[in-house]
């Protein structure tokens, strides 16, 4: 059999001083400290076989990417699918009790959490980024790959794979800032799951993951 090993790295912290959900939006790079992050994922994964480096096309996602693709010598190569999930207030404060979730107009997008009704399907989601998983294999098969992308595509990911439900407490998701969530396969067949903080924990509520 040969072993494949596809690290879904969530990118480093962002530079957002109004708090925002930033969502797809662009302008939104990496603070300094998501800078340094980066190069504590880069420099923990330096002497690992990675042969493959993929980002979503998003900002802070390649901007996560690029110390790896330097240490490793690599290409960056971009895939649609690791993009942040749709959400409607994007762009918008949405803290519980203020913001955007006050506002009657909006209430309407709160009814389905399970879908979620605010946003694009669970299980759109673990689809497209399962897809952009199995690309990534194949790309390195019987080495390792970096799939930069988002806390929230990455934790639907993962609970698509467990066998668990996908609606969840946002506030429980095990996807810190810089964290890789690395999916183990023999041949095409995942066999295990690992979950890593290179840059220690972080705030799982820090906004617009």
């Amino acid at each position: 059999m040969t072993r494949t090993i596809v690290h879904m790295l969530r990118h480093g912290e962002v530079h957002n001083p109004t708090g925002v959900l930033y969502g797809r939006l662009a302008g939104f790079h990496l603070s300094d400290l998501g800078r340094r992050q980066a190069l504590t994922v880069a420099e923990f994964l330096k002497d690992r076989d990675v042969t493959h480096v993929v980002a979503s096309p998003l900002q802070r996602a390649q901007e996560t990417a690029r110390p790896i693709v330097d240490s490793q010598q690599l290409e960056l190569a971009t895939d649609d699918r690791l993009i942040e999930s749709e959400n409607v207030f994007e762009g918008q404060r949405v803290s519980v009790g203020a913001g955007a979730l006050s506002s009657p107009k909006h209430w309407k997008h709160l009814t389905n959490p399970f879908r979620p009704s605010w946003g694009e399907a669970y299980l759109k989601i673990a689809h497209r980024m399962l897809g952009a998983a199995h690309r990534a294999r194949a790309a390195a098969v019987g080495h390792e790959a970096v799939c930069v992308s988002h806390q929230l595509p990455i934790w639907t990911l993962r609970r698509f794979l467990e066998g668990k439900r996908m609606w969840h407490d946002p506030r429980n998701r095990e996807c810190s800032l810089a964290s890789l969530t690395s999916l183990e396969f023999e041949d095409e067949q995942l066999v295990r799951i690992r979950y890593h903080e290179p840059a220690g924990a972080t705030d799982p509520k820090v906004t617009g993951a």
